[in-house]
């Protein structure tokens, strides 16, 4: 988040420096005066400032405390303070009727109240039908060009959102209120993704901590039902956090990856695929969990880097049973027909096993005597392994040079075991034990035969060597188990065909992907596109459509690569029926579809259109078709929007969408990706209504974490929340998180800074509650937004602002630049609007002016700033702009009776005023040097001030006359401001001075307002201070043997204070300076 975003509590970095109101000045290349007056670079001098201010302010509590610790000493009277008479509120109370508009009969709130501002919109929204898209008709006829859509991606149905979504959430419903509001027919989607392995999982988990059982216990039809139940509950949990965080999704479309209109599109999809020849069956190499008894995406496995021997508990296995990983164990095989042996290095001894090979370079003279020939395996006397020559698999260079080869379980073997024609021996049951093929070691764990294998061989003689490995391990990422590559049957896509047609569809149809190293990382991914596997052996999931063909009487087995053949698809069992009856003949059959369920992939890869209704021809197709935008994270850039793109291209002939826009992915506020053994994953609605550290505590029993992760996130929570999580309500949630979005890698969202902009949302509502009070009085805004041409200087400017402001964040939105388009809403509210127009009006609304008509215009341009201020406001802050815009009145010419629907402020040629911003400019900048001044001098009331005009520009002269009253309302505590002419005899002795411009200084009346004497003292006091603990800090640091030992965040931190206290020092002397020159002057 950039500076110009800080919290409205000021409680982050320094806001860069601003014109009036904030608006931001790049960096300037020419060197600028510190607070001494020494030339230094811009950001040097900005630190020097703020250190100064800060050691001021820190001296200036210490003098404070010092005095009134003097005054009791000397017996001096406490001065009672005075306390403020409280003024009871009545109980806050929701008389509206549920799904009715708000009823804000009730007088406004003092202060604002998140829980209070958000009941009851969300309903009303819905039940108006704000959000479906009306239908095409001869009025309103359907626009390609005016027509908004994003397929949200659905989230999985394992648990509630986490802030993650929520993000992803607050950009995608900006965009769509954004697009609304400018006249657009939007549609937004919601909906579901049954999640197969992470829920199927999730469930298993839960079970066996509650009931202990399996889901065999419950056989595979009572577990799916246990499965929908969770679904039924997370389902609602979901919808109910999408509405909390208002988002304006058309929920009468609500999508389940796994309800009827989707079961249908993905049998479509799989049975067309395989008409095409793009879907085919192979015995293959897959990833398999041994724990959860499953092939796995590459997505569901991690990689464990580890920097050498390292002992891990595997699970399957006891607690106390630690396994070595990290190293490479070095044995021998001996030839046959000789005394010679070669020696191999693995880090997977047990694999040895299912060897088949030993690969040697073809160049390598180290063994060309042995090409052709045949190693011994000590364990399986019948098997004999050739040496093979495979210049791709070897490098001469590494190790001995000599590779065993097993091509049932792994990767590069599987490839050199094609080349070669090799057997492929598969060595491990599903369960992840050694089956008969492992000869001696069959029904040993794999783990456990590894040691057993590592015996055996040093009683062999062939054991070599155990050495440190640094390498990474695949690790699913449902269950914690080692991955193991194993050869298995199962249904796989031809992915080739699909990503040159996708490629292809991009280039032709003008997909964008956003930022430019996304689409650079898809585009080479479709190049490096390797085929997809689509089985998956779990219960949970959309069954695939395909049944073997059981002839009676014919030997067979489905798992028999010869029996493919006997393998039909159908999109229903009659049509499965059909194209048996052509193999079988006249023999009886029976049909056995297959027990596996399909990726879930393969079903969230049709979304963009299956919730549009595809593959029926439906008017949502023909009307949202291909979609406008897709925003997701850039992590499942190839998992899910590669396979969108390509099926969505061969099933429809589109493109599914137009943009692509990857957000960057959130994690805490020290950088670390969000889970929840860390205790780091937080749900949106903590956020939203707050929580207690003890209630944060809590919610980690309700899920699947051991004790010792709980443990481990309960501290880790508690650093981070000691006092829990303030509530900080869903507006002020998603403006931050759309202010920190940007197309990046990482976003470190620190949770508490979302409390600064619960303090902006307060801002807004007192503004205008108090502007509320300004419009009494039978108050009727214009029929016109346009400006009369009768405005004041600063409704001028303000108008300037607005307009300025308003295309910025269209701007903005439209780059999908939402860290300029936040920092533009929130700028003009806070810096301009707040801090400006409404402080210098304040006089001239007051019904007691003497000119009305100057009231009425004010008046106006106060409306048109709240009326367009809000709606801007609005695709981000939803629930606040709604209830603060219900409460203002309407222009005749209004005729939305919700801002959602409002139409959006958009640059205005009549409120461009370049002169009134410049006029306006010089004012401010007196304004800040009256302020500059008194505060330096500690003139705190009775500020006199005079404008020396140096300009012989007479319009300069004019300029500041006209605008006195201005600067008097807006500078605290002053009493006059008087405009004289340069040298002028009318500016008294004893004043200070600061230069505004080349046209103007700012005097302000020092003598005899301030007791010299006693501020000279109190410097010198503070003066004294400063430099006692410069000199201690110094010694610290100038013993430079003991400073080197010390910690180097203790190092830090010394020498950061010494930088303050030097700055403070600075200011201290320069301010000295100032008075003594007052002195001087009397």
């Amino acid at each position: 988040m950039s500076s110009s975003q800080a919290p409205a509590d000021g409680s982050s970095a320094p806001q860069p420096k601003r014109d009036i109101g904030g608006a931001y000045h790049p960096p300037e290349k020419d060197l600028v005066p510190g607070p001494d007056g020494t030339m230094m670079s811009k950001s040097a001098a900005k630190k020097a400032f703020k250190l100064a201010e800060a050691a001021a302010k820190k001296a200036g509590k210490q003098a404070v405390a010092a005095e009134r610790k003097g005054n009791a000493a000397e017996g001096a009277p406490k001065k009672e303070k005075a306390k403020k008479e409280k003024v009871e509120e009545p109980e806050w109370v929701n008389k509206t009727v549920a799904g009715e508009k708000k009823d804000l009969s009730a007088p406004m709130e003092s202060g604002y109240n998140p829980d209070h501002v958000e009941e009851s919109w969300f309903a009303w929204w819905e039940k108006a039908g704000f959000f479906t898209p009306s239908e095409p008709s001869e009025a309103d006829p359907y626009d390609p060009e005016k027509t908004f859509v994003i397929p949200a991606p659905p989230p999985n149905v394992t648990g509630s959102l986490h802030i993650g979504h929520a993000l992803t959430i607050s950009i995608q419903d900006a965009l769509i209120r954004w697009h609304r509001m400018r006249g657009y027919r939007t549609l937004f989607v919601p909906g579901y993704d049954h999640a197969g392995i992470a829920t199927q999982a999730v469930v298993e988990k839960r079970l066996a901590k509650l009931e202990g059982k399996t889901r065999y216990d419950y056989g595979r039809e009572k577990f799916v039902e246990k499965v929908f139940e969770w679904k039924d509950d997370y389902q609602a949990r979901i919808a109910n956090q999408m509405r909390r965080l208002g988002a304006s999704y058309d929920f009468t479309r609500e999508a389940f990856t796994m309800d009827e209109a989707r079961y249908t599109a993905v049998t479509e999809n799989f049975c067309k695929l395989y008409e095409d020849g793009i879907i085919y069956r192979a015995n293959r190499l897959v990833n398999w969990c041994c724990r959860l008894n499953t092939t796995l995406s590459n997505l569901e496995v991690d990689q464990k880097e580890l920097k050498g021997r390292t002992l891990m508990n595997v699970p399957g296995y006891d607690d106390k049973e630690k396994i070595e990983f990290g190293v490479i164990v070095s044995f021998s095989y001996k030839i046959a027909g000789s005394d010679e042996k070669i020696t191999i290095a693995t880090t997977r001894p047990e694999t040895m096993l299912g060897d088949t090979a030993i690969a040697v370079h073809p160049k390598d003279p180290r063994y060309t005597h042995l090409h052709g020939k045949y190693a011994e395996h000590p364990f399986l006397p019948n098997r004999k392994m050739p040496i093979v020559c495979d210049d791709v698999a070897v490098d001469m260079e590494f190790g001995t040079g000599a590779v065993k080869i097993t091509p049932a379980h792994d990767p590069n073997d599987y490839e050199v075991g094609k080349r070669h024609n090799l057997e492929f021996i598969n060595i491990l049951n599903d369960d992840g034990t050694l089956n008969e093929e492992a000869g001696p070691f069959a029904g040993q764990k794999r783990f456990s035969a590894r040691r057993a294998v590592i015996e055996a061989l040093k009683k062999e003689g062939l054991y070599v060597e155990t050495k440190d490995n640094e390498m990474t391990i695949p690790i699913c990422s449902r269950s914690g188990d080692v991955v193991e590559p194993l050869i298995k049957p199962q249904w796989w896509v031809s992915s080739r065909p699909l990503a040159d047609g996708a490629v292809k569809a991009v280039r032709e149809q003008g997909m964008v992907i956003v930022p430019s190293q996304s689409e650079r990382e898809f585009q080479k991914w479709m190049e490096i596109i390797q085929d997809w596997c689509i089985s998956r052996q779990l219960w949970w999931g959309h069954r695939i459509p395909a049944y073997f063909v059981n002839v009676e009487g014919v030997e067979q087995d489905k798992d028999d690569p010869a029996a493919l053949k006997n393998w039909v698809v159908g999109r229903t069992e009659a049509q499965a029926h059909e194209r048996a009856k052509a193999i079988a003949g006249d023999k009886p059959y029976k049909l056995e579809q297959d027990e596996d369920v399909l990726d879930t992939w393969f079903s969230s890869g049709l979304w963009p259109f299956s919730i549009m209704g595809w593959p029926e021809k439906t008017k949502d197709l023909e009307y949202y078709y291909p979609n406008s935008m897709l925003e997701t994270g850039w992590d499942i850039l190839f998992f899910w929007v590669a396979r969108m793109v390509m099926l969505g291209v061969h099933l429809t002939g589109s493109i599914p969408f137009k943009e692509v826009f990857c957000h960057a992915m959130v994690r805490d506020a020290h950088g670390r990706k969000m889970s929840k053994s860390l205790g780091n994953v937080v749900d949106p609605l903590d956020v939203i209504s707050g929580i207690t550290l003890d209630n944060l505590h809590a919610k980690l029993l309700e899920g699947n974490l051991g004790q010792a992760e709980v443990q481990r996130a309960a501290a880790s929570q508690k650093k981070d929340y000691p006092k829990g999580i303030p509530q900080c309500g869903s507006d002020a949630l998603r403006f931050a998180l759309c202010a920190y979005t940007s197309a990046g890698r990482d976003i470190n969202l620190d949770i508490m800074r979302v409390e600064g902009y619960r303090k902006f949302c307060n801002k807004l509502w007192n503004a205008t509650r108090f502007a509320l009070a300004k419009l009494e009085g039978g108050f009727q805004p214009p029929a016109e937004r346009t400006p009369s041409g009768k405005e004041s200087l600063v409704e001028k400017w303000i108008l300037h602002k607005l307009d300025a402001a308003a295309t910025t964040i269209n701007n903005g939105m439209s780059q999908r630049n939402f860290m300029a388009a936040t920092a533009a809403a929130y700028n003009f509210w806070l810096y301009e609007l707040c801090d400006v127009y409404i402080e210098a009006i304040k006089p001239i609304t007051d019904p007691t002016t003497s000119d009305p008509a100057a009231r009425a215009s004010a008046q106006a341009t106060l409306f048109t700033c709240l009326d367009e201020g809000l709606k801007m406001l609005h695709p981000y802050m939803p629930y606040v702009t709604e209830e603060l815009w219900q409460r203002l009145p309407r222009r005749p010419s209004e005729k939305s009776e919700t801002i959602c629907l409002a139409s959006y402020p958009e640059e205005m040629a009549e409120r461009k005023d370049a002169q009134a911003e410049e006029d306006f400019e010089q004012i401010f900048a007196a304004v800040r040097g009256v302020r500059s001044l008194a505060a330096d001098y500690g003139i705190q009331s009775n500020i006199q001030a005079f404008i020396e005009v140096t300009s012989s520009d007479s319009r300069i002269a004019q300029l500041f006359e006209s605008q006195k009253d201005v600067i008097v309302t807006l500078v605290k505590g002053c009493k006059s401001v008087n405009v004289v002419p340069a040298s002028s005899k009318d500016i008294p002795a004893g004043c200070v001075v600061t230069t505004l411009s080349a046209s103007a200084n700012a005097h302000i009346v020092a003598r005899g307002v301030i007791d010299v004497g006693k501020e000279l003292a109190k410097l010198d006091k503070k003066l004294q201070l400063n430099d006692q603990a410069c000199k201690k800090e110094r010694g610290v640091q100038e013993r430079k043997e003991e400073f080197e030992k010390m910690p180097k965040e203790v190092q830090e931190r010394s020498i950061g204070r010494l930088k303050e206290l030097e700055a403070e020092g600075e200011a201290l002397r320069a301010a000295r300076g100032n008075f003594e020159r007052i002195r001087g002057d009397e």
